[in-house]
């Protein structure tokens, strides 16, 4: 079965089983409501034997989630689960509109300019701000392009081909 990132879990808060997350989803309203399983993993890399719990209590501040699990009502229950990974399974996954994209299936993929020319790789999405930033590795340890996801630079995304193109703009490259 197949598993992607929600969260992480990267502390404990008080005495009663509550632990801090910090939210790697464009859905936390839902994926963080109480009566939702999640699974945990000790790495981001592991998908198999990962903890299954539910979310008793859910609410957010200031950007991070604070859960309480069913049965984990103690704070020696669940200090253990302290920088684990928190995934949900891929039937949990929605479909999402044209030109929106899981993090999952655009890392990986090979980037060319809409001249053809190859650029590298997308090792890892940003979001600073306002809109994403597709990491780019270049071969040969050539410094790694930052590709603000926006119109005018990213032009087409192929899944099946496994391909982006992009068209540079002044400056995005040294």
């Amino acid at each position: 079965m197949d598993y992607y990132r929600v969260g992480t879990l990267v502390n404990t808060h008080g005495i009663r089983g509550e632990v801090k997350v910090v939210v790697v989803t464009d859905f936390p309203e839902e994926r963080f409501k109480v009566g939702q399983q999640l699974s945990l993993f000790k790495t981001p890399d592991e998908t198999t034997g990962g903890i299954t719990v539910k979310i008793a209590k859910a609410r957010e501040q200031k950007g991070l989630y604070f859960l309480t699990f069913e049965g984990l009502d103690n704070i020696n229950d669940v200090e253990r689960y302290k920088g684990w990974t928190i995934k949900v399974p891929a039937e949990a996954l929605h479909a999402l509109p044209a030109g929106e994209y899981y993090y999952h299936q655009i890392v990986g993929l090979q980037v060319v300019t809409t001249a053809d020319e190859p650029l590298g790789t997308i090792k890892e999405i940003l979001s600073p701000g306002a809109n994403d930033v597709w990491v780019v590795k270049r071969d040969h340890g050539q410094s790694d392009v930052l590709l603000p996801k926006i119109p005018q630079v990213i032009k087409d995304v192929d899944l099946d081909a496994g391909v982006v193109t992009v068209e540079l703009m002044e400056g995005l490259i040294d």
